[in-house]
Order: C-alpha cells, then sequence, then structure tokens
C-alpha cells in the first residue's frame, strides 16, 4: 500500500512538473527569438544610424575614434541646399517615381486581368514570355534604351527618364497571382449584370487588389527613386537630373565633401524610409496575396 501511494504522489508531481517545463522551454525560446530579433535589426539600421551621426559631424571631427559627436551640427544639411539645387532634384525624382509607379500599376492591372480572366490562343505562352523577361538582367538592354531614346530626340526629358520603365513583369506577376485567388464565377456574374470589362476592373478588381496595389506601388516607387545609372546616361542638365545624380555632383577629395555627401545621402533617404514604415503591412500583405495559388 505504502508503495502504491509513493508511486501515485511520484505521478500526480511529475504531472505537475511537465507543464512547468514547458513554460520554461516556451520562455527560453522567447528570449533567444527576441535577442536575435535585437541582433538582426541592429546591423539592419546600423548604416542608417552611421550616416546620420556622420551627417551631423563637423568637418574636423570627420576622422576622430569616438563614434558621436560632442558638437553636433545640422550646417552639412544647409550646405547641401546651397551648393547644388537639391531641392530641384527632389522634385524631379518624385515626378519620375510617381509616373512610374501608376503606370506600372495600371499597365499590370491590365495585363494580369487580361492573362487571367480573358481566353485567348497562347495566354500561357505569352505570360512565359513575360516572366522570362525579369531574368534579363537590366544592364544589358540599357544601352539599346538609350540609343532609342535618344533616337526618338527624347534626352533630357521626363519621358526620356521614365519610358523604359512604364510597365512591369513582376508586377503583372503580382497581379496576376492576386486575381488568381477570386473566383470566376464573380467575373461572370459582372457579366449578366451587363457590367463591361472596365467596370469591373474599377468596381470590383482594384477595390478588392488594394493590397497588391500597395505592395506594388511601394516596390515602384522606391526603384523609381534609387535609379541611378539611366538617370545619369539620359540626363545631361540640372533641369532633368535626380536626386541620386545630384548627391554624387557632391562628391570630392576633401573632408568636408565627404560629409557633405553622407547629409545629402540621409535627404534621400527619408523619403524611402517614410513610405516603408507606413506601407509595409500592406507590403508584405500584397506579396502573399495569391501565394499558395498556382
Amino acid at each position: 500500500m505504502q508503495a502504491s501511494r509513493n508511486m501515485n504522489i511520484a505521478y500526480k508531481n511529475e504531472r505537475a512538473y511537465k507543464p512547468k517545463l514547458k513554460e520554461e522551454s516556451a520562455g527560453k525560446s522567447k528570449a533567444i527569438r527576441l535577442i536575435l530579433n535585437i541582433i538582426v535589426v541592429i546591423f539592419v539600421l546600423f548604416p542608417i544610424i552611421y550616416a546620420f551621426v556622420m551627417s551631423v559631424k563637423p568637418s574636423h571631427e570627420l576622422y576622430n575614434k569616438t563614434f558621436f559627436t560632442a558638437n553636433p551640427t545640422i550646417q552639412n544639411y544647409k550646405d547641401v541646399f546651397k551648393i547644388a539645387p537639391i531641392e530641384g532634384y527632389i522634385i524631379n525624382s518624385l515626378i519620375v517615381s510617381i509616373i512610374i509607379t501608376v503606370f506600372q500599376i495600371i499597365t499590370a492591372i491590365f495585363a494580369a486581368f487580361a492573362l487571367h480572366f480573358l481566353n485567348f490562343k497562347k495566354k500561357g505562352v505569352l505570360f512565359a514570355i513575360i516572366m522570362a523577361t525579369t531574368m534579363i538582367p537590366g544592364e544589358t538592354t540599357i544601352i539599346s534604351n538609350f540609343l532609342m531614346i535618344s533616337g526618338w530626340g527624347f534626352q533630357d526629358s521626363f519621358f526620356g527618364l521614365v519610358a523604359p520603365y512604364l510597365t512591369s513583369a513582376m508586377g503583372i506577376f503580382l497581379f496576376r497571382q492576386a486575381f488568381k485567388s477570386f473566383p470566376m464565377e464573380i467575373y461572370e456574374a459582372s457579366k449578366i449584370d451587363g457590367a463591361s470589362d472596365l467596370g469591373f476592373i474599377f468596381g470590383i478588381l482594384i477595390p478588392l487588389s488594394k493590397p497588391t496595389i500597395g505592395a506594388l506601388a511601394v516596390q515602384s516607387f522606391l526603384g523609381a527613386w534609387n535609379m541611378y545609372m539611366w538617370p545619369l546616361l539620359i540626363t545631361g542638365t540640372d533641369r532633368y537630373r535626380t536626386v541620386q545624380i545630384g548627391i554624387s555632383m557632391l562628391n570630392s577629395a576633401d573632408a568636408q565633401s565627404m560629409l557633405l555627401m553622407i547629409a545629402g545621402v540621409v535627404v534621400c533617404m527619408i523619403p524611402s524610409l517614410i513610405i516603408f514604415m507606413f506601407a509595409q503591412k500592406n507590403m508584405v500583405k500584397g506579396l502573399t496575396t495569391g501565394a499558395v495559388k498556382g
């Protein structure tokens, strides 16, 4: 009897101890994940923090071993706007980025609508050709694009800056995958009700595709904002130069110009960071929409 009681007590103690072990294990795994997340965030944010700290340093402290400065100043930012027409470059970049973003969204929606909802011959082949263009590096087409735009006489113009980027194969893929999550019966019902294709697109598809629109908008805007090689080739005057080209013009051999360039980089990063912070949820949701569909 005594042995049976001892076994029962031991069994009850073991059952009571198991949840504690699970709680301790869960607590340790959460702590490990938190530490890893903090390390990743530090590695990701360090270049941004470093650029900001360097941008507020006086020129005589550039090569100091101390990370932070005891005399922060915004003079570098003032000099950036004095030396070069950075505000004009920023406006040009905004115009170019907005035009490219709007046209990539519009063309991607219409192309994806046709590839999913309409029936025509060789639809799969056409989609495969579109997706094959994503494997072609942009550097291989930049010379042909330059010869085409310069042949048309559109150098030093907004049209020349945006023309090669008015559509996006990746955008077409994102919207096609998003549209595949919609049942075909929605389109058929709208046609029975007398809706046109444009009415279906603007009345049903676009309102239901806001996350995908947000994802492509962020991707397109940031890609256009950060363009360097194409604006460098196609522009020759300050009237159409973008901010990336303007920042590179601040560089020279002295310490002052290095700090000016870093300050210009910080100014250039601000729109990208703002857009990403406000749109990151829609971006993730839009990129994963239709991911399970084949």
